[in-house]
């Protein structure tokens, strides 16, 4: 038959050298090994493979979609003991939040796809994850984006992948309605060569209606969203591997976004979902038809039949693997009785979103395409989407950590507008004015907090899901790769003290924790050793507070192969979800009038991967965490402002206490007079500057002062009274040596510009 011409049997009895030679001609990704088991299998069935059947494997088992590399440590450290509260855990976390609802957390890294083309990469990872969230059933409500990229203000490329990346996650969720509540920018020079964009997603869903992403034996699958063309062909395949020279070339792995179709597409899914049409669905993202389809039904038990030839095309002439594998965007696979589908069609066309019926589950373990009439692939589902694990070689790296010798500032004044001013302290407002973070009417803290004027950076935003009901939910990201390049497992440790402090820090409990792991090449025994101590110490942190990971991603390879060391800094990405259970006692960062200002947590010389540091030129030592007083400290700030005697909050992160009193006088527009000799055991520039984890900074009003001490006492918190807010200059001394004297107008000109001045 003619159309067979498009379909070619490949012959593996071969070499182990002509067989790579196969799988670098086809763009498989596959290693020697990987490509043996194949030959095998299909040794075993007695015929050659199709060129479509081998496509399918690649993607099937590339690393982004198995998780070969990473699944072992995955389930002896994150899985193992993480469901508490989780309902399903598939395409989507779904976590329980009232008695009829629940929310859905999903958070997915598009890392490659945005470094060769940082617009189109940046605006379909944030149009996956809302499709991961919608294919749950849940309604997409709020996003993040944890962005990391070199020193744009040293290098050209790093600038321009920052403005694409940024107009990318702004332009897609503005069109769609979703608001960009929360985040993290981070600049080093280990991105220069790999910038990080990983994008997260909040949703709401009753829970009679949560669907998951499996298929039913006997249902039809309707196929649903944009039609299908060539771009995002080998995405995931493009995704696991190292990027190279010829990464520019491969601007055809990088799909293209279309949110004027996904905005639709969400409110027919939301449709047929609300009056229970669908059985299962799921997003087509990594691997397109070929893993949406053989995971719906290798989940489901069943087999699947889908006729190829009646997919939707974007242009003619496309060969069925083509089909198979594209990853194009705004599309989504729906699992539907029969008896169901008309009314399916009809809310779809009511939409005008188109939606085709492209093939139906069967009983059985065979995932079975045929092409006009004529079989072109036939696999057994278990080979397909077990795929491989590798227990890769580990080598930890040997980790010195000394305290370092260095004068004290001269000048702290200057010191201390050095480090306001840095990059990764900067004010984001030139960012976040780019993000539509109120659109649905949910965000009840937005991410800049105080006067309209001269806001200043939050800790966490609040969401209200649900009209009748005063329960919220915060959102926030948190890492420091800093602290990671020195030491992986504090570094992963303090991530998940600062999300926690971060939630906190509006009245929130810490709920849930999602994370995207990136990092360099597995092949690599040092990577897989900065990977292993880092989920290591995410995993007994979590279990220890009793914290499940709802969702998460593994991204590997993000280094260049012609460049040597070219890897990322390791890189585990935190986003954490926080109960807030009455929305009208949330407390913001910002000072509020003349009181008084404690600082809550103690205090060390743990300046190893501090923005003080990196401008001295020294190393040090990274911060540890307790785990037991950070259990303790959460109660006892949760307590304080459930009771109405914390009125202003703020976690001490970067820049220690002196940018974390400097961010609150400027939200307020009032400054503070303040003396650190409470803080003991230490020269002034370590207390000002030291970045310990387990710290915040709380405003309190003098007749609540008592109160206040009690609370922190009751749960054996240290607690350190600092001085007064008032004035307009933030003044710190430590007994008799003053140390600070700054105008708020001076600190603001200098905090608000920088990033502004240096990117757009």
């Amino acid at each position: 038959m003619y159309y067979l011409s498009n379909v070619k049997k490949i012959d593996l009895s071969v070499s182990e050298d002509q067989l790579e030679q196969i799988g670098r001609e086809m763009g498989l990704g596959l290693n020697r090994y990987e490509l043996g088991l194949i030959k095998d299998y299909f040794k075993r069935l007695n015929r050659d493979p199709t060129d479509i059947e081998l496509q399918s494997l690649a993607q099937a088992w590339s690393e982004h979609c198995c998780y070969k590399s990473s699944k072992n440590l995955l389930k002896r450290f994150i899985l193992s003991d993480s469901s508490q509260g989780i309902l399903l855990g598939e395409d989507a976390g779904i976590i329980d939040f009232n008695e009829e609802y629940a929310y859905a957390v999903a958070f997915e890294s598009h890392n490659h796809p945005s470094n060769v083309e940082p617009y189109g990469g940046a605006a379909t990872g944030i149009g996956g994850v809302v499709r991961d969230i919608l294919c749950m059933g849940a309604k997409p409500i709020a996003l993040i984006d944890s962005l990391f990229f070199g020193l744009p203000d040293r290098d050209k490329r790093s600038k321009f992948l920052f403005n694409g990346v940024i107009s990318g996650i702004g332009d897609y969720g503005n069109r769609i309605g979703v608001p960009t509540v929360a985040g993290i920018i981070y600049f080093d020079e280990g991105y220069k060569n790999n910038c990080l964009v990983n994008a997260g997603c909040v949703g709401i869903v009753k829970k009679s209606q949560v669907v998951p992403s499996r298929s039913k034996e006997g249902n039809l699958f309707v196929l649903t969203g944009g039609k299908t063309g060539r771009d995002g062909i080998h995405g995931v395949t493009f995704a696991s591997a190292e990027l190279s020279e010829r990464s520019e070339e491969d601007r055809s792995a990088v799909q293209l976004g279309n949110p004027i179709l996904e905005e639709p597409l969400i409110h027919a899914c939301l449709e047929v979902t609300d009056k229970g049409l669908v059985d299962g669905m799921k997003d087509l993202g990594g691997g397109g038809l070929s893993c949406a389809i053989g995971e719906m039904s290798f989940a489901a038990g069943c087999g699947a039949c889908i006729e190829i030839e009646k997919v939707p095309l974007k242009e003619e002439g496309m060969h069925p693997w083509e089909i198979l594998v594209s990853e194009s965007q705004e599309r989504m696979m729906l699992s539907i009785s029969p008896d169901k589908v008309d009314e399916v069609l009809e809310i779809f066309d009511y939409w005008d979103v188109p939606a085709t019926i492209i093939g139906r589950s069967l009983p059985g373990n065979l995932f079975i395409i045929t092409y006009y009439g004529e079989k072109i692939y036939e696999l057994e589902l278990d080979f397909l989407i077990n795929g491989i694990r590798y227990d890769r070689e580990i080598k930890v790296r040997e980790i010195k950590e000394e305290k370092e010798y260095f004068d004290e500032p001269k000048d702290y004044n200057s010191m201390f507008l050095s480090v306001l001013s840095s990059l990764n302290i900067c004010s984001r407002e030139s960012v976040i004015r780019r993000y539509d973070h109120e659109v649905g009417g949910r965000t009840i803290l937005k991410p800049l907090n105080g006067g309209i004027k001269n806001p200043s950076h939050g800790d966490a935003a609040v969401i209200k899901p649900l009209e009748d009901s005063y329960k919220g939910l915060a959102i926030s990201a948190a890492i420091n790769p800093s602290f990671m390049g020195i030491n992986p497992y504090k570094g992963a440790l303090s991530a998940v003290d600062e999300v926690c402090r971060n939630l906190v820090s509006v009245g929130a409990r810490p709920h849930s924790l999602a994370d995207t792991l990136n990092f360099g090449n597995p092949e690599k025994p040092i990577v897989m050793g900065d990977f292993y101590e880092s989920v290591r110490a995410l995993g007994e942190i979590a279990k220890e507070l009793k914290i499940p990971y709802a969702s998460g991603n593994v991204s590997f390879y993000n280094e260049r192969s012609q460049i040597e060391d070219s890897q990322i800094v390791p890189t585990p990405s935190l986003f954490g979800v926080g109960i807030v259970e009455d929305i009208r006692k949330v407390v913001t960062s910002d000072i509020k009038g003349e009181n008084l200002l404690y600082l809550i947590g103690d205090t060390y010389e743990e300046l190893g991967g501090s923005e003080y540091l990196k401008i001295i030129g020294k190393k040090g030592v990274v911060p540890s965490v307790d785990v037991d007083r950070l259990r303790r400290s959460i109660e006892a700030v949760l307590n304080g402002i459930k009771n109405e005697i914390i009125i202003s909050a703020h976690d001490v992160s970067e820049g220690g206490i002196a940018v974390a009193v400097a961010e609150m006088c400027m939200g307020g527009g009032i400054g503070a007079d303040l003396d650190i000799s409470g803080i003991k055991g230490m020269r002034s520039d370590i207390k000002l500057f030291s970045e310990s984890n387990t710290r915040w900074l709380v405003e309190v009003k003098k007749d609540d002062e008592k109160d206040l001490i009690r609370t922190f006492m009751e749960c054996s918190v240290s607690i350190i009274r600092l001085g007064e807010t008032r004035g307009d200059r933030l003044v710190i001394k430590d007994g008799n040596k003053d140390l600070l004297n700054v105008s708020l107008i001076e600190m603001y000109d200098t905090w608000s510009r920088m990033l502004e001045k240096i990117i757009l």
